[in-house]
């Protein structure tokens, strides 16, 4: 990897998510000389990805370089690299540009899509968990609406303005929401020639209600404002099968369509090498003591959506979301300082500040605690948040222009194929 000899301890992360990143700003000062390590040489703002796929936002209003962040340390790497497997006996990392010792590591690897096994479907749908996927999706359905508007067969047409949409978590019901405020607000102006009321959106959850997370009060509301606008929600109904544009549910429900959005669910992403001892199998994530050590080791630790540090309060591990993973991340920061200082590291506590989902244009659901609300007020509060943990001032600025730009014209201004998704002979190619 070409490290510099140093002295100092070595700090390796694994990871430049929300956990990873948090950590690093916080260790860039110590004496530690830190490396972080990630596939992408940027962090990407995963919450906002379903408005880079809907053509709200171009990519890099929502990445932001990690070589940024670990620039402003002395003693502090980056390097761009898959990491292959872990070998904690000798403290080596392995990874497809060399070989890199450490003195401690921290796997901030986060979490993949979970397709539960369905291997058709894991080869057949669309998924959501990063940039390019982002792309990929967002080429797709502008690639089906572009052969919609030309195409002269009534079915093939119904296929292609058909958006099906697996799992009404906060991204299904988001992407949805995005969905259909194009639909209503911006591709009649794009396609004059074409009859927008043969577009659908099919929203798919097994649980009785959308948003499962959330209060019954969010879910409700959330439900209101998707039905204003169009969506069709199928509760109580489970995807079994996605092939030749054929989406089929254990109930009687089929449908036809040329995109489908698998957000059902996700599954950790770890690493080989760690003892099998310490991961939990059904998750695919590291079982953590509460200062994140993973079981077993002593310099060897796992934070954000990789690791499950079973409590009172969470039995099964913290949510899966940004707030865990940033917390996390501050929090081992300072207990790696203590440790750095030969003090006793500390329990990690989760401060829970709420939850929130967006709908669309002056629709979204926030809870806080006691406090559960809907609609304008709590959009306003959706936009300030995220805007506020964005990476970067440009990043903030850039977002915010795109987004009053958008309310101001009812209009998206990233309408771009770039890259095309579909081969000419109509097949597609999943990253």
């Amino acid at each position: 990897m070409n490290i510099p000899f140093s002295n100092l301890p070595r700090l390796v992360i694994i990871g430049g998510g929300f956990a990873g990143v948090a950590l690093a700003r916080k260790m860039i000062k110590e004496p530690v000389q830190l490396v972080l390590i990630d596939r992408h040489n940027y962090h990407t703002f995963q919450p906002l990805l379903y408005q880079v796929s809907t053509s709200s936002l171009e990519p890099d209003s929502i990445a932001y370089p990690l070589r940024k962040i670990v620039k402003r340390g002395k003693n502090t790497f980056f390097r761009m690299a898959e990491v292959a497997s872990i070998d904690p006996d000798t403290q080596k990392i392995h990874t497809n540009i060399g070989s890199i010792s450490y003195d401690y590591l921290v796997i901030a690897t986060g979490a993949r899509t979970n397709f539960f096994g369905n291997t058709t479907i894991e080869n057949n749908a669309m998924r959501m968990k990063n940039l390019p996927q982002a792309l990929n999706l967002r080429s797709l359905m502008l690639e089906n609406l572009e052969q919609a508007v030309i195409t002269t067969d009534p079915e093939k047409r119904k296929e292609l303005l058909s958006f099906v949409l697996a799992g009404a978590g906060p991204t299904g019901v988001e992407l949805a929401g995005g969905i259909a405020e194009l639909k209503l607000n911006v591709l009649p102006k794009d396609y004059p020639d074409m009859d927008f009321s043969e577009m659908e959106i099919h929203l798919i959850e097994g649980a009785p209600r959308i948003l499962p997370p959330m209060s019954e009060h969010a879910s409700k509301k959330a439900t209101k404002f998707l039905e204003n606008l169009g969506v069709h929600i199928h509760l109580n109904t489970q995807v079994k099968n996605y092939e030749n544009d054929l989406v089929t549910t254990n109930t009687d429900l089929s449908i036809r369509s040329a995109t489908f959005i698998w957000s059902a669910g996700v599954t950790g992403a770890p690493v080989s090498g760690i003892k099998s001892e310490s991961l939990i199998p059904r998750a695919n994530r590291y079982k953590v003591n509460q200062c994140n050590q993973i079981e077993g080791y002593t310099n060897v630790f796992a934070i954000g959506d990789i690791s499950v540090m079973e409590t009172k309060e969470y039995p099964r591990g913290h949510p899966m979301v940004a707030q865990p993973a940033i917390q996390q991340g501050e929090h081992l920061a300072k207990n790696l300082k203590r440790h750095l200082k030969g003090k006793t590291m500390t329990p990690f506590k989760y401060f829970d500040k709420g939850s929130m989902a967006t709908i669309g244009r002056n629709k979204a659901v926030v809870d806080i605690g006691k406090f559960k609300f809907g609609g304008f007020f709590a959009w306003f509060i959706w936009m300030f948040i995220h805007l506020w943990f964005l990476v970067g001032f440009r990043n903030r600025f850039v977002t915010f222009f795109n987004w009053t730009y958008n309310y101001i014209n009812y209009d998206k201004a990233a309408r771009l194929i770039v890259r095309p998704f579909k081969n000419d002979n109509g097949s597609t190619e999943r990253v």
